[in-house]
């Protein structure tokens, strides 16, 4: 029975120490997002005494809404892994009451029986009334582990008290943090309801001069078409200018060194685990072509993503490397590109740099600080990646982007 307790316990602990990895990992999560939030919030808050689009206010806002969602998620997921521990908890516990009560009526027969027979003329008696010698030393040795029995009871019976009083703290302690949990989710959801109205009355208003904000779409596309198309430019010729070194004439493929190829294979392998570029921020326009979510009419592209941040914050190299070009983008600030082996990480809208053409910067790296823009004082990086010269999905690469 005490074999069987102590398995299940030791499972409930196993299951407990399982969970607490899992909340850990949800806690990580849930403050990024609230991270992503704060900064949505401040993006909006400074922004109501700029000029700022109706488009961009409504994907700000969607941004916000799509954040809340995702804090909702994971408030649930943690309430159901504290339900879970709740009812293992419950479970340990009535399993260690059960054998507690069993524990304590053995230990109170054991006392009343050690207290007939406390006198020492009674234990005298009971060796002398012995048949022989050997029935004497048995009869001994049953006294002395019958007395050691009953001390290791008492033992067990304070360990097991004292095992039932820290689950009872843990379960009280869990049921409190899912109160919390549920509390939190009621005020997100009650904000979140109030976002999709504003939401809904901006999309309306959009909806109604439409031809206008297809316009204002199209011009802010054909400027993101431009900046791409000379960071393709940058690109060849960076592979042309390293290659040429080498005795190759191509501009679309690296020649690769030795050297080049291990610090390629490295960043390969850190695909989904490179660390942002930005210390916090959110995506506020993402990687690929798509539909716009409002004017069904208009298709955006990007051969990388916007990251929006907070004013004066510095932009970060994702992995080792090396800057292989600096440029100054006309109406706006400078490009840094970073190779790594095969592959090259692209930071647009930089000022203030920190590093020159031909500095090795290491992981996490500041490389400069990010530029504001005039117009609305918006704080945004644009982050890409390419193998080669071939765009690359940033949110395929970067740790949870």
């Amino acid at each position: 029975m005490k074999t069987l307790l102590y398995v299940i316990v030791s499972l409930c602990f196993a299951l407990q120490i399982s969970y607490a990895q899992t909340r850990s990992e949800l806690e990580k999560e849930r403050q990024q997002i609230k991270q992503q939030i704060l900064q949505i919030n401040n993006n909006l808050n400074q922004n109501r005494s700029r000029k700022q689009s109706v488009l961009d206010k409504v994907q700000t806002l969607n941004q916000r809404i799509i954040s809340a969602e995702a804090l909702v998620r994971v408030n649930n997921r943690e309430a159901n892994i504290l339900s879970r521990e709740i009812d293992a908890n419950a479970q340990a516990i009535d399993k260690l009451r059960n054998e507690l009560k069993k524990l304590k009526k053995e230990y109170s027969l054991m006392v009343v029986d050690a207290y007939k027979s406390k006198s020492s003329q009674n234990r005298i008696m009971f060796l002398l009334s012995s048949d022989n010698f050997l029935q004497a030393y048995k009869r001994l040795q049953y006294m002395k582990q019958f007395a050691a029995h009953r001390e290791q009871q008492g033992i067990e019976i304070q360990k097991q008290t004292l095992e039932l009083q820290q689950l009872n703290e843990e379960l009280f302690k869990q049921r409190k943090d899912k109160e919390k949990l549920l509390a939190q989710n009621r005020q997100t959801l009650e904000k979140l309801q109030k976002d999709k109205a504003a939401e809904k009355e901006l999309i309306a208003s959009i909806r109604q001069k439409e031809g206008r904000y297809k316009k204002e779409l199209e011009r802010k596309q054909d400027k993101i078409n431009e900046i791409d198309q000379l960071i393709q430019k940058l690109i060849r010729e960076a592979i042309a200018a390293e290659n040429k070194k080498l005795g190759s004439s191509s501009d679309s493929r690296f020649k690769m060194t030795p050297e080049a190829t291990v610090l390629g294979n490295k960043f390969e392998d850190n695909k989904g685990k490179l660390p942002w570029p930005v210390v916090s921020g959110f995506v506020s326009r993402p990687f690929g072509t798509r539909q716009h979510a409002i004017v069904k009419t208009v298709k955006t592209k990007s051969d990388g993503v916007r990251i929006d941040t907070d004013p004066r914050a510095k932009a970060r190299a994702v992995f080792d490397g090396e800057v292989s070009e600096i440029q100054k983008v006309p109406n706006s600030y400078k490009i840094v590109m970073i190779r790594h082996g095969q592959y090259l990480s692209v930071y647009r809208n930089v000022d203030q740099l920190q590093v020159e053409v031909g500095d090795q910067v290491k992981t996490n790296q500041s490389i400069g600080t990010i530029g504001q823009d005039p117009a609305d004082g918006s704080t945004t990086l644009g982050f890409y990646i390419f193998k080669n010269n071939t765009p690359q999905n940033p949110a395929e690469w970067v740790y949870k982007m």
